[in-house]
């Protein structure tokens, strides 16, 4: 395994308002999260859209060299239950609902599209590799306070 300083990733949040909190990353881009009693996405629900949205981007540029998609639509979807290990997300699923065109273009594409969400899942998405493999998560103080 090798990382180096530009394999990092991160987002900074800062509070906006009452249970509401507003993600950065390092390109400016931002969004607003909130605990569900407003239109804000949950962190649960910002979860499945990383999932649903790293494998339609894998399934996109697999399926993009041979045509261009005519609809697309994606659903994960996981029921959230609390047990002896606490809070989490179980029985998650991710569908996909693609068409492409008639031809030999969109014939190409329909042909790699069950190859390429097999590769999203069991290799390139790195969302859903994090969750399906594990991986150990520490929560510190920093030196805000």
């Amino acid at each position: 395994m090798t990382s180096s300083a530009d394999d990092l990733r991160s987002v900074s949040l800062e509070k906006i308002g009452e249970h509401r909190f507003r993600a950065t990353n390092s390109r400016g881009g931002s969004l607003v999260l909130g605990h569900g009693e407003d239109p804000d996405f949950t962190p649960v629900e910002m979860l499945l859209a990383a999932l649903a949205g790293c494998s339609a981007l894998d399934v996109d540029f697999i399926t993009g060299k041979r045509s261009p998609m005519e609809a697309f639509e994606a659903l994960a979807a996981a029921t959230k239950i609390r047990d002896e290990e606490g809070n989490r997300l179980i029985d998650i699923s991710v569908t996909f609902d693609i068409t492409f065109p008639d031809g030999e273009a969109g014939d190409a594409a329909r042909k790699v599209l069950p190859d390429a969400i097999k590769k999203s899942e069991t290799r390139l998405c790195t969302v859903g590799r994090t969750v399906a493999v594990g991986t150990p998560v520490t929560y510190a103080e920093g030196t805000l306070s």
